[in-house]
């Protein structure tokens, strides 16, 4: 007999809230943790970083009291204090994971996981920290083990966490770097690059295709890079880091463009060059789950074709999000539990958020995309300096910009950057989750003063009825 109905490996964003749901639905659930609970997201990833920009934009407002009518003589920051306050908050919610755990009586079972064959579900063996090994058997097995940062070693973009970095280094600094040079322009890039050059650092990007957060539409990255750079940070874009080398304290890349070739020398280093799942010594292999490019390849339920064996999150590849994982890890659940309303994931509507100053958000199509996928379109754009509470708030810089089919009305893409934007984009992600129309925007009333109001009138425009351009 089993031992449970469910055993989920990892305890992120994806694994815990899978776990949650489950036992909801009356599964008897354990969950498996090497580390942590929260996963990367809570204790390395998305909420520390988050504190740590948080922290960075006050010290911005601090530093530009004067534009508020304030005084304030000397801003400054205590690089130890920020990490610490960071490092509280991770801690605070991890804890609240534990919890979360007890209250839905899920049992944690700390160690690290291995699976090897067995009905109707693989066997879950788990070695602790004490050297022991126990094996659990359940009727489905879950695989959350996340990703991690992509490593080049031949090229000596390899972390070694002193002068190389990837996001767990540049989170616990022990100083702030003069000289840092960030290679690669997604989200985590952009927002490392954001948060330090908020903090005096020189900043410098490199990026190897033509510009920067390249899955964002072309537009709003355009608009991004000028923000960046009147704020003092330099971008390589169409340029590859060739090689990091190390010497004095010091590391020397050699940043190659076409048929130029740079040499930058900088104090440190953040790779941000994209993640790889975590597949490794898990006996995937002998199961027979089928790994491409590090990822576990899964369908709509999460069921990866080995009889019990689901896989969800970061593990199943891209987008890498958390507020994935956990819609994946719902879907996945209500699949095997046969709940009346269960459904395939699909990944048409999930929104992206980089929380760099400004903000980046997006859902759906780009322009390009929407393009390129034939349809024939209208594009409403609305200026956050046409707001009256983007100006009142000191934060006039910044774009709304939508994107319908001009034949059926249906909201093909949203994208924005600017303060809150990341707040702002989910009323997009509604509308699209409820099929309303550019003519059901345009006849919803919006609350004065707000970010929001921009959000109609961008939906205004694209019917050229903008009212405050």
């Amino acid at each position: 007999m089993a031992d449970y109905d469910l055993i989920v490996i990892g305890s992120g964003p994806g694994g815990y809230v899978a776990a949650i749901r489950a036992s909801q639905l009356g599964l008897k659930t354990a969950i498996v943790e090497r580390e942590s609970l929260g996963g990367i997201c809570l204790n390395w990833g998305c909420i520390p970083t988050k504190a740590l920009l948080r922290s960075a934009e006050v010290l911005h407002y601090a530093t530009n009291a004067e534009q508020f009518g304030l005084k304030i003589d000397k801003a400054g920051f205590d690089l130890d204090a920020v990490v610490k306050r960071s490092r509280g908050v991770a801690k605070q919610l991890s804890s609240g994971v534990s919890h979360l755990m007890k209250k839905n009586k899920i049992d944690v079972i700390m160690g690290e996981a291995t699976l090897k064959k067995g009905k109707p579900a693989p066997i879950v063996s788990v070695k602790g920290k004490d050297g022991k090994t126990n094996e659990y058997k359940a009727k489905n097995v879950i695989l959350a083990t996340g990703a991690r940062a992509r490593a080049i070693p031949q090229a000596g973009l390899e972390p070694d966490g002193d002068l190389i970095w990837t996001y767990r280094e540049a989170m616990v600094p022990k100083e702030t770097p003069k000289k840092l040079l960030v290679i690669g322009s997604g989200a985590i890039g952009i927002e490392f690059a954001s948060f330090y050059n908020e903090l005096g650092s020189d900043v410098t990007v490199v990026e190897a295709v033509d510009r920067i957060l390249p899955v964002e539409d072309e537009e709003i990255s355009t608009f991004a890079r000028k923000q960046f750079e009147k704020q003092g940070i330099k971008f390589h874009t169409g340029a590859q880091v060739k090689s990091l080398k190390k010497a004095n304290g010091k590391v020397t890349a050699d940043i190659s463009s076409g048929d130029k070739t740079e040499k930058l020398e900088v104090d440190r280093v953040i790779l941000a060059i994209g993640i790889v799942g975590n597949t490794e010594g898990l006996g995937l292999e002998e199961l027979g789950v089928k790994v491409e490019k590090t990822h576990v390849l899964v369908d709509g339920f999460g069921r990866t074709g080995v009889n019990g064996l689901y896989a969800i999150g970061d593990l199943t590849g891209a987008p890498w999000l958390a507020h994935k994982a956990s819609h994946e890890g719902v879907m996945c659940v209500e699949g095997i539990a046969g709940a009346e309303d269960a459904h395939a994931f699909d990944a048409w509507n999930v929104p992206g958020c980089t929380y760099s100053h400004p903000q980046i958000a997006s859902v759906g199509m780009t322009e390009a995309k929407a393009k390129e996928s034939g349809h024939k379109i209208k594009v409403g754009k609305f200026p956050f300096i046409g707001n009256g509470k983007a100006i009142a708030l000191g934060a006039a810089e910044g774009l709304v910009k939508t994107i319908f089919d001009a034949e059926t009305g249906e909201l093909l893409g949203a994208h924005m950057i600017g303060a809150e934007v990341t707040e702002l984009i989910q009323g997009y992600v509604i509308a699209r989750e409820g099929e309303l129309t550019e003519e059901t925007l345009m006849h919803t009333v919006f609350p004065h003063p707000t970010l929001s109001e921009m959000m109609h009138e961008s939906v205004l425009a694209s019917q050229g009825r903008v009212l405050h351009m």
